[in-house]
Order: structure tokens, then sequence, then C-alpha cells
């Protein structure tokens, strides 16, 4: 028989309740067309009705798909799914810690320290790098039976040799899961000027050069777990607000970072950055900060200290007080905690920014033109006497 379908009437475009409606019944008449077969016989008043309303459904799918808003729509489905995928991918953890060895450097205070306590209450192996025996007595104390110490100068390629063949006893044939890149130095820190070049090899020794060696050396233990690396840089290695070796050393764990990840991830090992912010550990004690200024200011020629001015020290050493005074957070968890889900995440992340400042600071600025950097570094910086 010939069916005549009968458009309905009009549908206003804001009737936003009505049209998921007829979109719904819509998609139940598809269905039931799907799984059935009709043979219409003849046609009566209830099949004409049951088609006129069937065609105001599809007429309202039509004018739901016609409408800006349903872009908007699925956008927001997709990033509300987006946002339930990464939440949840985020939230899975690693099974048999208990089973994993993790290697740790820079455990005598600060983060390191901090770390080994809580990866020793979780359940992990710690093998943990000390530079000196009393920092490795300290920490001993503290813990378990499963956490052990070795004394490791990472600016020694023998003292890292030797730590690398006692981890490999350690581990046996289990590899190494996790190694913790942590051991660093800040000082010295200060106008470029002021630095020689062993100012600066000091500090790149330490932050840059020992991170790479002991992630070098250590590299086959981890393939042989399939296991992470995490490398702790800084704020200050995507925004170089001070002159010294500090900033130039994160920039160069950033680096080195980036590019080992891209060329390892085939062997299934993952490699995690730290960046945290101000925090109040040894490397922000003002009282050494204050003592490096002082020795680099009395080593400048008198032509240098003049074009400064002599009040300029105490106006430099005022205003990193002030900064570190202001914005230095006392809550180190926040930097472990990112340390222990890059250990314990199944899926854990590439970058980890610890701390407000950090957050809502320094990495918005890293994205910002360095035009504006710079200009937030003059307003806070003093000025030097015989500035053009």
């Amino acid at each position: 028989m010939e069916l005549r379908l009968s458009p309905g009437p009009h549908l206003v475009p804001d009737q936003g309740q009505e049209k998921a409606r007829l979109y719904i019944q819509a998609l139940l008449l598809i269905t039931e067309c799907s799984s059935s077969t009709y043979q219409v016989s003849e046609e009566t008043p209830a099949t004409h009705h049951h088609l006129s309303f069937s065609m105001d459904a599809m007429w309202g799918v039509y004018d739901f798909l016609s409408t800006d808003d349903m872009w908007m729509y699925v956008a927001g489905a997709v990033v509300v799914i987006w946002m339930a995928v990464w939440f949840y991918l985020d939230s899975m953890e690693v099974d048999r810690i208990n089973e994993k060895y993790v290697f740790v450097t820079g455990c005598d205070s600060g983060f390191g320290n901090m770390l080994c306590k809580r990866l020793d209450r979780k359940g992990f192996r710690v093998l943990a790098g000390c530079l000196t025996e009393k920092g490795a007595d300290d920490l001993k104390r503290a813990t378990g039976p499963y956490l052990k110490t070795c004394l490791l100068d990472i600016t020694s390629t023998e003292s890292i040799q030797k730590a690398f063949e006692w981890t490999k006893k350690e581990v046996g044939d289990k590899g190494l899961w996790g190694i913790v890149n942590n051991a660093g130095r800040s000082l010295p820190m200060g106008p470029s000027e002021w630095m020689t070049i062993d100012d600066y090899q000091s500090t790149l020794k330490v932050n840059m050069i020992g991170c790479i060696e002991m992630t070098i050396n250590f590299l086959p233990l981890i393939k042989q777990a399939r296991g992470r690396i995490v490398n702790v840089a800084s704020v200050l290695g995507r925004v170089a607000a001070n002159g010294g070796g500090y900033c130039i050393s994160k920039f160069g764990v950033e680096s080195f970072s980036d590019t080992l990840r891209r060329d390892i991830h085939y062997f299934g090992i993952k490699v995690c950055i730290i960046e945290p912010g101000f925090f109040k550990t040894q490397v922000t004690s003002l009282d050494p900060i204050e003592r490096e200024l002082t020795r680099l200011w009395n080593n400048l020629t008198p032509e240098v200290r003049a074009s400064y001015g002599e009040k300029y020290l105490d106006k430099y050493i005022k205003m990193q007080r002030l900064i570190m005074n202001a914005v230095c957070d006392a809550d180190l968890s926040k930097v472990t905690n990112c340390m222990e889900h890059a250990l314990t995440s199944a899926y854990p992340r590439t970058r980890y920014s610890a701390g407000w400042d950090a957050k809502f600071v320094w990495i918005p600025l890293s994205y910002m033109p360095s035009c504006v950097v710079d200009i937030g570094l003059k307003l806070v910086l003093p000025r030097p006497a015989k500035s053009v």
C-alpha cells in the first residue's frame, strides 16, 4: 500500500526538551523497524497516527542536528569523557610493590630523605644513596629492615660504579624498578657576571652531569624491570630567573629527560620529570645563600663592584630574603607525592609541577613571551648604580 506521512508541526529551535524527546522516539522507531518486517494490508487511522508521530520525531532529529547547540553538546561530552578517562588512568597503580626495588640519590635530607621513608612504609625495597655516613645512619634508624643505604658521591665516577655494582647484587634478576635522581645543589647563584667558570662547573657537575651519569650506568637494570626514571628538575628549568649554574643545569635535566624518554620508550621504560617550586630545604636556606653572595661580591674587581654600587649587595640579599620568605613552602610532601605517583602509577605523567608557585606563577610564565619575564624580573631585582 502507499503510505502517506505527515511531516508534523515545525519545531521551535529553542525547545530543547521537546527535541530530546522526539530524538529518543526516532531512535526507538529506527530500532523497531530494523528488527521487524512490516506488512500493512490496509491503512488505518492508528497506523497513520503512528507514522505521523514518528515523522515528528524524525523532524525533531533533523532540527536538533541542524542547530549550533549540537556542536557545543558534542564538545562538552568529549571533554567530560576525556577527563573521566584521564582521572581513571591516573588513579591506577602497579601491583606487587613489595617486590620492586627503587634507588634514590641525595637521601641525607630534604626530598630524598622524606621519599625514602614514604617508600619504605609503602613496602618498596628502597636503596638509598647518601653522601655522608651520618646521613645514612640517621636514615637507617628511622626506617625498616628493607631499606638499605650506600655512600654515593654523584660527582665521582668511581663512586657511581661502586653503587651500581652494589645495586646489581641487591636486585638480582628482578632488575631495578625505579631510580630517582634527586641529589642536587643550588649554590653559587647570583648575577652571571659575578661567577667564575669553576662556579658554573661545580653546580653542573652535580645537577646535570651527575644525573646523566647515574642514569646511563643504571639503565641496564631499569631495562631489565621495565621500570621508571624519575629526574628532579625545577621550575627554574622552565624559567631562567637567576644567574649561575643552577638554571642551566635544570634546563639540561629537562632536555636530557625529554630526549631519553623518546629514545627508550620502546623498551617499556617511563621517564618522569619533577618540577618543584620553591620549598624550604637546604637548597633554599638563606644563610648559605647570603654567604655565597658575599663571597662572590668580595671576589669581584673594584671596577665591577663600582658598576653595581656599594649598596647593591645589601639590596640583592634583602630581595632574596624577601622572595624566599614569601614563596617557600614548608610542606615537602607536595613534592614527594609527585615522586611517589611517578613510581606507583600504572600510567605516570611526563611532568609533575609541585607547589602553588609552580602551578600558578612559574609554569604559566614559561609560556609567556620573553619580554614579559624580562619585565617581571626587572621589577623585582635591584638596579645597578651605573645602569643606562
